[in-house]
């Protein structure tokens, strides 16, 4: 399940990607700047918006998004205790919300919900050839029979190849989605790790376009 979240409480968020990311596949925005370039080269299944961000609020944010036909399920995480805030919000098409300060194993029950609700299709076995699969849940390719471990990192990055293919994708865009804007690797880094996924798949699986970035096939 695809899940992007828009918290701007440094504290908060770290704590919600390190548990939410055990169960999902989890991506971080920490303003709407932000939630658009994410939008723009990926679907999610939910979002998970905090209301009083720094810059455009995460109502606003949604309005905006209706207005472009994004009907994605949405759960607002607010601190606010006026009703107002909360009927504006499902005005605008959100369908849950989870109070501040709140137990982590509340927000996951209410994103089970989600998935109840929406019938969302998580399923994580993507075939890669006809002797190979990839499960995004496990982080483990199945090839010819035998189970390969990947690392986290490697896994998402994969992931991210698999949802993206056919396409030119530089390395500033896999480097956005993939690592948090924190701990960015550098170039030699990114290399090893596809190194590493060819090595598996094959190297014929992801093309180099030198100086632009990569592309899956």
């Amino acid at each position: 399940m695809n899940i992007l979240l828009m918290e701007d409480d440094a504290v908060l968020s770290d704590i919600l990607l390190d548990y939410l990311r055990e169960s999902f596949s989890v991506d971080y925005a920490f303003n709407s700047q932000e939630v658009h370039k994410l939008l723009a080269s990926k679907k999610y299944h939910l979002f998970i918006f905090d209301i009083n961000v720094t810059g455009k609020n995460g109502l606003d944010l949604l309005e905006e998004l209706r207005s472009y036909s994004d009907t994605t399920p949405t759960i607002f995480i607010t601190a606010y205790t006026d009703t107002a805030y909360l009927q504006r919000a499902f005005d605008l098409g959100a369908h849950d919300y989870i109070k501040k300060p709140f137990e982590l194993q509340e927000l996951h029950a209410r994103i089970q919900n989600t998935k109840r609700l929406f019938n969302i299709d998580t399923n994580t076995e993507i075939q890669i050839s006809p002797t190979m699969s990839y499960s995004s849940l496990k982080n483990e390719i199945l090839k010819e029979g035998v189970t390969i471990s990947l690392g986290a990192k490697d896994s998402k990055l994969l992931a991210y190849f698999l949802n993206n293919s056919e396409r030119l994708i530089s390395t500033e865009e896999l480097t956005q989605n993939v690592w948090d804007y924190d701990s960015m690797p550098s170039d030699a880094t990114l290399r090893s790790h596809i190194r590493t996924i060819r090595d598996i798949i094959g190297k014929e699986k992801i093309t180099t376009v030198r100086g632009e970035g990569y592309i899956y096939e």
